[in-house]
Order: structure tokens, then sequence, then C-alpha cells
């Protein structure tokens, strides 16, 4: 009873609905069976242990894209027949390949260079790569219905008998059915087959005219299909031959299957492991697809949920919720209009504890918590069975008995309009009743209600708050806000109002109300002004605190950009400079090279005098430079004049980088050889300053500094990357289109890190997939192609390997 009372509650809180979802994200039917028949975890360490495998799927589904788990073939029958020594079918060995094509690329996917430790890790470690049984089954099985030539020596052997004998055969019946002498006694000149045989249509009334043996005769009885006497014992050959070529590759499947009984075990771990992956990769994709969170989880019974969207509310419709439990108060009653979302959150409470505990994230923001219960039991929704002949009241009351016998410690209880359907204040005193009885087996509960007593039992009962679903009455509509410690308003007579009623009436059922409960009404009233009010304060304090923050971003932003140009600037004249002097040290090398070999040839002790002042003067001069390069900004370095006219052979100049004058040698364009002392150098002419010349100034730096980052500019990061698929589907599309989509494809599986990826271009006419390999042997991330295997898609998917 008890297990049913739980599965009963699993379909009222839609659990199995969400598992549906799950399937979908999965790939092979062992997955996908797996993910419907998921349960919530009985302990908080399995639960635990099932959110970090989906948070590791996360993550990996963000740095590389899933794994493909098409491959994935049941192959345990097989298996096991083989090990009893049958024979497998080619379709057996080809599935088996499959899966071992499957678990070599898992495995590889999992030990990736680069590879983050997560806790599947020990899953992917599992899987036992045997590519040579792998290769040994495609290259010899083609497909179901056919052998390979090569599969072995003594097949490629019959074959070639086989075609010569049949070239031999059709030979022969060529020159019959193209000899006068038997043309008229032909129905047709062509060569068919009955019965494995080579045959001739020969009409009936001619059949002694043609020896040989009669193989059919058609419907009509006009044509008998004749095989001539010349090529009778080409025929036997024949079948002869196609007896030994079944024979041989008998014994070929029953090599093969003899090696695939020798690792059976293997496989059929490699077939667990891959369906378990499979599972755990379909919840991380889940949670993308829900743009979902992982839970913090405990067992004490505490809830908090942030922003909650119930899964099965479109995107674009759902409101999120946030809610909270089991903290300071182990009891909430949440009240409000009916359609005003009081029953979502209900079912939003129960759904994602459920959720939680089958390992998948909750589409929450981070931070929300959960607690693991050994059952949650919801009462939602209309029970009336004209069947059983139980009324609404009698229908909720059989389940309510069941929910309390089966309550505990670490129960959550959902209650949905408590104590509805019967006389109200009857109703309200059950439901008060109903409520004590579960805190005091221990439970946590959450109820809906209309009833004020209800209100009043939460605000005098510690250890029980209310809540309400708020009501907009200026639109008569709700706004599905959940608020915690405020007790909601029936808000009947203002919602009549809006609606039109007679005041007169409005005011006389207002009389009829008592005393007692119109002063709780009116206090509910002030409590909610008094709650906008704070709202909308709070709401312009948040504004002007996010405008602040965003202004000091932007002023952040803008100083890190001005500081980045600066440096840059300040590099770029600092790269200059240096060129410069290495420029210098290179011609002074080859002079004092130069010097060096007079010195050695002069004999007078002046001449080394000289040379030893010029070397010494021309390396003090090249320190300066260089401390000057070294040590000085480049921001603070010299501004260079613009000459007052071109300079010309002859001109003296000075350059200010180095800290020197120089003698124009020459002019060839823009370009000015100069002598420098014992140097040669070559400059550009806005790199010298033509001396005594008028000074006309460039524009500062500060001048050319860029402005800063205007506000709602864009950030200078670079775009955010996604994640890289590894398949990518072009049936349908045009060939231009595709090429486009294509383009995109292998730039995002390249920027992703992947390198195998699959084109999905269908067979049909052949058309796209010929636009498709001649765009890969032009596109040079691409290391290489080849269509795809057996179990891979055969010629409707191109495999490509990147660089």
């Amino acid at each position: 009873m008890a297990d049913a009372l739980v599965e009963k509650s699993y379909r009222t809180l839609e659990l199995p609905a969400v598992l549906e979802l799950l399937a979908g994200e999965a790939v092979c039917e062992a997955a996908r069976e797996a993910a419907r028949a998921l349960r919530p975890a009985d302990s908080l360490w399995e639960a635990e242990r099932r959110q970090r495998e989906t948070d590791a799927a996360h993550t990996l589904i963000g740095l590389r894209g899933s794994p493909v788990f098409s491959g994935v073939r049941a192959v345990g029958l097989s298996l096991r027949r083989a090990e009893l020594g049958g024979v497998l079918t080619p379709r057996e060995l080809l599935d088996i390949a499959s899966l071992l094509h499957t678990a070599r690329t898992v495995k590889d996917y999992g030990s990736q260079d680069g590879h983050v430790k997560t806790d599947i890790d020990h899953l992917f470690a599992v899987l036992k790569a045997n590519k040579y049984l792998e290769e040994r089954i495609t290259t010899v099985i083609l497909s179901e219905e056919e052998i390979a030539d090569i599969a072995s020596s003594a097949l490629a052997d019959i074959r070639r008998h086989m075609r010569a004998v049949s070239a031999r055969a059709r030979e022969t019946l060529q020159r019959i059915i193209s000899s006068s002498a038997y043309a008229r006694h032909l129905q047709e000149p062509i060569i068919t087959i009955r019965s494995d045989r080579y045959v001739i249509p020969v009409k009936s009334e001619s059949r002694g005219e043609v020896p040989g043996l009669v193989h059919d005769v058609s419907a009509s009885g006009a044509t008998f299909f004749i095989e001539p006497l010349p090529v009778v014992q080409m025929g036997n050959e024949l079948r002869e031959l196609a007896a030994k070529e079944k024979a041989e590759i008998e014994r070929i499947l029953a090599e093969l299957s003899a090696q695939a009984a020798e690792h059976a075990d293997d496989m059929e771990n490699d077939y667990d492991a891959l369906v378990a992956l499979d599972l755990i990769f379909a919840k991380g994709k889940l949670s993308l697809q829900m743009d979902a969170a992982r839970p913090a989880l405990n067992e004490t019974g505490e809830v908090s949920l942030r922003e909650a969207r119930h899964p099965l509310i479109a995107r674009g419709q759902v409101v999120p919720v946030s809610v909270r439990l089991g903290q300071t108060f182990d009891t909430l009653i949440i009240t409000g209009p009916n359609t005003g979302g009081k029953t979502v959150t209900l079912k939003t409470l129960g759904l994602f504890t459920l959720m939680a505990a089958c390992g998948l994230h909750v589409p929450a923001l981070e931070g929300s918590v959960l607690s693991r219960f050994d059952a949650v039991l919801a009462d939602i929704g209309d029970e009336q069975s004209i069947e059983q002949s139980l009324s609404t009241f009698s229908s909720h009351m059989t389940n309510i008995v069941s929910i309390l016998d089966r309550a505990g410690p670490s129960t959550l209880v959902l209650f949905d309009e408590l104590g509805a359907g019967t006389d109200p204040v009857e109703g309200a005193a059950l439901a008060v009743a109903i409520i004590q009885h579960a805190r005091m087996l221990g439970a946590r509960v959450a109820a809906t209600t209309h009833y004020a007593e209800l209100k009043a039992f939460a605000l005098s009962t510690k250890g029980v708050e209310n809540a309400s679903c708020e009501f907009d009455v200026e639109t008569l509509r709700p706004t599905y806000r959940l608020l915690i410690g405020v007790p909601g308003r029936s808000n009947a007579f203002a919602i009549s109002r809006r609606l039109g009623l007679p005041e007169e009436v409005i005011a006389r059922a207002g009389a009829q109300v008592g005393a007692e409960d119109a002063s709780f009404e009116e206090v509910l009233a002030r409590l909610e002004a008094e709650r906008q009010a704070m709202e909308r304060a709070r709401q312009a304090a948040d504004a002007d605190r996010l405008a602040a923050e965003e202004h000091l971003r932007r002023s952040r932003e803008a100083r890190a950009l001005a500081e980045r140009a600066q440096e840059k600037t300040a590099d770029r004249a600092r790269a200059e400079a240096r060129l410069i002097l290495e420029q210098a040290r290179m011609a002074a090398d080859e002079v004092l090279r130069e010097a060096k070999e007079l010195k050695t040839r002069a004999d007078g002790a002046m001449q080394a005098q000289e040379y030893n002042d010029a070397r010494a003067a021309l390396r003090r001069r090249l320190r300066e430079a260089d401390e000057a390069v070294s040590g000085g900004r480049a921001g603070e370095a010299p501004a260079v004049e613009k000459p007052a006219r071109p300079v010309v052979p002859g001109d003296t100049v000075e350059l200010p980088k180095v800290g020197t004058r120089a003698v124009v040698l020459a002019r060839q364009g823009q370009t000015l050889t100069l002598q420098a002392g014992l140097l040669k150098v070559t400059v550009r002419e806005d790199e010298v300053r033509l001396v005594d010349a008028p000074k006309v100034m460039w524009e500062t730096d500060r001048d050319r500094r860029p402005a800063p980052i205007a506000p709602g500019a864009s950030s200078p990061a670079g775009p955010r990357l996604e994640a890289a698929a590894r398949e990518l589907d072009l049936r349908g599309q045009a060939a231009d289109e595709a090429l486009l989509e294509l383009d995109r494809f292998l730039d995002q599986a390249v920027l992703g890190g992947l390198h195998t990826v699959t084109i999905i271009h269908g067979k049909g006419t052949g058309v796209l997939r010929k636009a498709v390999q001649t765009a890969l042997r032009g596109c040079r991330q691409v290391a290489a192609f080849r269509p795809g295997r057996y179990g891979e898609g055969e010629q409707g998917v191109t495999i490509v390997e990147l660089k």
C-alpha cells in the first residue's frame, strides 16, 4: 500500500513527465528505459553521488560536447549464444563491432589531453577498446548480405573461380542468342536466371529445337526457360562453387563468433558502462536545456528554492517562485485567489525534491537548497470517483488517511485545498487538526487553503508560517509571486466591486461578516499596503545600486582600456628604440672590426691611440643610448619635430632617440642614409630632426590617447565560446545553405578542441554529399575525411578528422 501511495504521489507531482524529458535526451534504448525507471535515491550519499555525476557531464559537455552513443547495441544474447558455440549472423557481428567502436571512441573522449578529473572517470576507465576485433569484423563483413573477398584466401579463390566460370557461361549463352540459327526460336535475345542457373527464354513451340534443361515455364505457358546443354556443366560447377562459398562463409562467421565469445565479459561490461554514461550525459544535456543548477542537499528537512521554474511550463510563460521550508518553520500555509499559483508552488516544491534525489539539476538559481526525504506524499487535484461512489471530499479524505498512516519524521506532505468540499466550519477545523497531527508525526508540511481559520492558526502557532500568492486588484490578475510571512486576503469584495457589483450589495455582504473577521481582513489590508510600499522602496534602492555598480564597472573598463593603450604605446616606442640601437650596434661592430684590422697593419702609436679614443667615444654613446631606452618610459621620449623643409644630402640632422647628430649622405624616398661619426645608419625621415629648423610640433601623446569606453559600449572581452557539438545534421538543406552551416560548425569544432566530427548529409541523390566532400577537400582545418562505416551511417555520413 505504501509503495502504491508513493508512486501515486510521483504521478501527481508529474515526475514521470520530467523523466520522459530525460529519456528524450538519451540516445540508446536501454538508457531511455533506465531514465523512465529512475526513482529518487534512498540515501543522501546516493543522491549526492548522482548530483556529482550530472555535474561532471554538465562540465564535460561545456568543454568538448557530448560523446556519441548511437552505436550502443544490446549484444548480451548474441554473446551468450557465441559462448555456447553458436555461429552469429553478420547482423549480430556488426552490432558487436558497433558496440566496440562506440566503446573505443567514448574511451578516447574520456582520456583527451587536458582532461579534468570528474566523478565519472571510473566509467571511462572500465571501457575496453578491442580495436583488433572491431576492425576484423568491419573488414570481413561489408553488410548483412555481403562478406568481403579478403575475408580469407580460400573465399577469394572460390569467388575468382566463380567469376571465371560465370563469364564463360555468359559468353557461351551470348553466342547462342546471337546465332541466326536460334534467333527464331527465342522469345527475346536475353540471358536470365532461374533457380540460380543461367537460362534463355525459348518459345514453347520451339522447345525441342534448343536442347537443354527446362528450369521454369511462364504463367501463360508461351515461354520455356531452358539451360542449353553447352552451359549445363558450367552451371553444375557454379553450384558446387556456391556450396563451397557458403561453407567458407560459415567457417569465417564461426571464427569471428569464437573470437567474440573470448571477449564476451569485457563487451558486456562495456555495454553496461555505456548505458550508464548515456543516462548521465542525458542528465547533463537536460540540465543545459532547462538552464538548471545543482542544489545543495541535506537530510534535515531544510528547503530553500530561489526563483524556481516549473520544468513542464514553457519558459516564456512560467513565473519563477522562491519558497523555503524547514528553517525557522516546519509548516507553510499558502493562501490566495484561484489560478494564483498556489498549486503550481506546491507541485514545484514536491517535484524539485524528487528531481534532486534522482540526480537531476533543478531549474532554479545557484544556491538553492533541497532536502532528501524518505517519502514525498501529495494530495493534489480533484479525486472524485463516480465508480467508487466517492465525492470530492471523500476521495481527498481517503487519500489523506493513507498519507497520515505513512507520514513520519523524514516525510514531506503536500495538501492542496485542505478541508475543501464540505461545510466550511467543519472543513477548517479538520484542516487544522490534520496539520497538527502531521506535525506531531515529524513531517514537513505545505498546504494551500482559502480558510481564514488556517491563516489565524499560522499566526498563532510557532513553527507554522503564512504565505500568499500576490493578486493585483487593479488588473484582476494574479502576479504568481509567493510572499512568505504575509497571509493572503480573500479579495472577494474588491474583485466584485471591480467587476461592477452594486455597492449596496457589497455593503450588505460586508455587514454579514463578523466584526472579528472584518478586523482581521482590515489588518491584512494594512499589512499588504505596507509591504507594497516597502517593496517599491526596495526596488528603487536596488535600481540605484545596480546603476552605481554599472557606472563603476564602466569606469573600471575605461581605465583598464586607457592603461592598456598607454602600455601598448610605450611597448611600441621601446621596440623602435631597440631596433635603432641594434642597427647601431651592428654598424659599430663592423666599424670596430675594420678599425682593428687597420690597427694591426699600422705601426705608429698615434694610430692605435686614435683607434682607442674612437672606440671609447663610440661605446660611451651607445651605452648612453642603451640606458635611455632601458630606463626611460616610452611616453617620456622627446617628440620628433617635423622638418621645416625636406631633408637633403649635406644637411645636419639629430637622432632624438639616440641623442646624437649625423650628416645626411643620401636620400631615397623617405629613407635617409646618415654618417654618425664612424657609423653609417639608415633611418626614416620622420625619425630625425633638422638642426636649426623651425619647430613644428606633432600632436601630443595626450591628443592621441584613445578615449574611454562610452557608457553602454561593449566590453573588450572576447565572445563566449559555446559547447561544440560532435555532429552536424545537414539533411533537407540546400547545398549553399549547408556549406555555410558546415563552415561555422568546423570553426566551433576546432575552437572546442575536437579531433573527430560527423557530418550527416543523408544518401539521397548524393548532391549534398558531393558538395560537402568537395568543401572538405579545400578546408585548411581538415586533416582527412572518409565515408561512414557500417553502424556509423555508411554513405549517409562523412567522418572528418580535424588538424
